[in-house]
């Protein structure tokens, strides 16, 4: 997909977000990494004094099946989906992606654990033949109330691309969806149910949480940390919930749903992960807290664009407008920095020494930012 560049390059006249300041000056690319940061040089690529910030890091999109199955019953080749989802989540300065695949699921399901596999392999075929422009690795979202919840995860559990785990339940009365309402008028939109087949519905999955939901947890969390795949716990509501995260070995909270929650869990040493279309709307589409409220209570670590790409930059840009605390580094540090700490990428997600040369040139016009230009490991990829 991306030629090689000169194995040198200079980015000058630029606002360079580090960790913990904005600094005008320039980058020296060598090698595929950042090999000095210096006042500006009167040599190099001028960035016009746009913003270079490092490569966004994103933990959680469920965006690649809205490429694989645009519509019901359809199914677009599985590279070339990754192909267009790539791309698109590159030109939104993501330079680093864990797709999330489905495992387990329920008898409204339009895709099943045999597609998921389809599509890891299409995944690890992209990135192996050079087709993507980001760094790809895969998240197993793991229903655990589902019945063929472990069958699924067993099918992909070695695959080489899994990093990262996530386990949840969306059975209804719970989590997410402690308040049925909520859950009514998510399910009953989305699926087009009669209110007696959502009660049916709502009955069974219940049932099945009941049944499967504890020995798919303990079953997966103990492949996970025996095999160094980092682990998530998601929707997490009380402390109940929070305790059993923590003794199933949990490294990230992904949207806990209260203020307890994410309080309990940072407390924990879990990293708390929101998504960064609740910031930009500034509330949460099923009703629970909000990540601007978590941020400013200190609670908030990591944001995921969860289902719109964009909007990991766009929040990266507005959360300081919106809460006081926040200033620009630590807003980049929660789509950059961060995440790749807790998927233990050691090597990315800031602007510093001997790290990959992952950055985006950005641009901020009324309020919404532009990519200008996206690098990955030196190599001009958007």
């Amino acid at each position: 997909m991306t030629q090689k560049n000169a194995a040198e390059t200079v980015l000058t006249n630029a606002r360079i977000v580090l960790a913990d300041e904005v600094i005008e000056g320039a980058i020296l690319l060598r090698d595929g990494l950042i090999a000095d940061i210096s006042a500006t040089s009167a040599h190099g690529e001028d960035m016009d004094g746009d913003h270079v910030i490092p490569g966004l890091v994103e933990l959680h999109t469920d965006h690649l099946e809205n490429h694989y199955a645009p519509r019901p019953k359809v199914r677009w080749n599985a590279i070339a989906a990754v192909q267009a989802h790539d791309a698109q989540v590159a030109a939104s300065g993501i330079t680093t992606v864990f797709d999330a695949l489905r495992v387990g699921t329920d008898e409204q399901a339009d895709m099943g654990d045999t597609e998921m596999l389809v599509l890891a392999e299409a995944i690890a075929a992209g990135k192996a033949s050079g087709r993507l422009r980001a760094d790809h690795f895969i998240h197993l979202r793991c229903e655990v109330s589902a019945p063929d919840c472990l069958r699924g995860f067993e099918q992909l559990q070695g695959h080489p691309l899994v990093r990262l785990a996530s386990l949840m339940d969306h059975a209804p009365g719970q989590r997410q969806f402690a308040n049925l309402e909520a859950y009514r008028v998510y399910y009953q939109g989305k699926l087009k149910m009669s209110d007696q087949a959502l009660a049916d519905f709502s009955a069974r999955r219940i049932r099945d949480s009941e049944k499967h939901a504890g020995p798919h947890r303990a079953a997966i969390s103990q492949f996970c940390q025996a095999n160094d795949i980092v682990l998530a716990s998601h929707d997490d509501a009380t402390l109940g919930h929070v305790d059993e995260a923590i003794a199933q070995g949990i490294d990230v909270a992904e949207f806990p749903t209260t203020v307890e929650a994410a309080r309990a869990s940072h407390g924990a040493g879990m990293a708390v992960l929101m998504g960064a279309p609740n910031v930009v709307r500034g509330s949460s589409h099923s009703g629970n807290v909000s990540a601007r409220e978590l941020a400013e209570h200190g609670l908030l670590d990591i944001l995921s664009s969860d289902y719109i790409p964009f909007s990991l930059l766009q929040a990266a840009f507005s959360l300081g407008d919106s809460v006081d605390s926040i200033t620009l580094p630590h807003a980049v540090r929660l789509v950059s920095k961060h995440p790749a700490e807790a998927a233990s990428l050691h090597d990315r997600g800031e602007i510093a020494l001997g790290k990959r040369a992952d950055l985006v040139r950005v641009r901020v016009q009324d309020a919404v930012p532009i990519v200008r230009t996206v690098w990955r490991e030196g190599n001009r990829v958007i």
